[in-house]
């Protein structure tokens, strides 16, 4: 399964475990394969920076690494109208769209009022592993 996971959710899984953990761990095993563009790797590395300076024990890198190797690189095409309250959150729309992926994955309440998008479904990590992961 391809999935688009929001920043929070891949932050989450790194530095905390709960439900994003379980969503890292099936993308280990190859359940999942992460979805990802250029704009949203950059985020990443910005918030994982950030994180990093709190929590030293934590190198990211290897993360960011197999993420490069492992996970799928798409260029999303740019929307021609805001979809999320916080157009910010747009690039993971945009992404699934222009990838074709099914699901995106997300803590952010910006993006979960949408629910859904034109057959794109907007999950919470632990939705996502309810509904996914635990019949696997």
């Amino acid at each position: 399964m391809r999935v688009i996971l929001d920043t929070n959710v891949f932050m989450s899984g790194l530095f905390w475990g709960g439900s994003p953990g379980e969503i890292l761990d099936a993308w280990g095993s190859k359940f999942l394969t992460i979805v990802f563009s250029k704009n949203i790797l950059t985020e990443y590395l910005r918030v994982s920076d950030e994180l990093s300076k709190k929590y030293r024990q934590i190198d990211i890198a290897p993360f960011i690494n197999l993420l490069t190797i492992h996970g799928e690189l798409h260029e999303p095409k740019k929307l021609s109208i805001s979809i999320s309250r916080d157009p910010d959150d747009d690039k993971f729309i945009a992404l699934a769209i222009s990838a074709n992926c099914p699901c995106i994955i997300s803590g952010d309440k910006d993006l979960l009022v949408l629910n859904e998008f034109h057959g794109i479904e907007i999950l919470k990590p632990g939705d996502f592993v309810r509904k996914y992961l635990e019949t696997h």
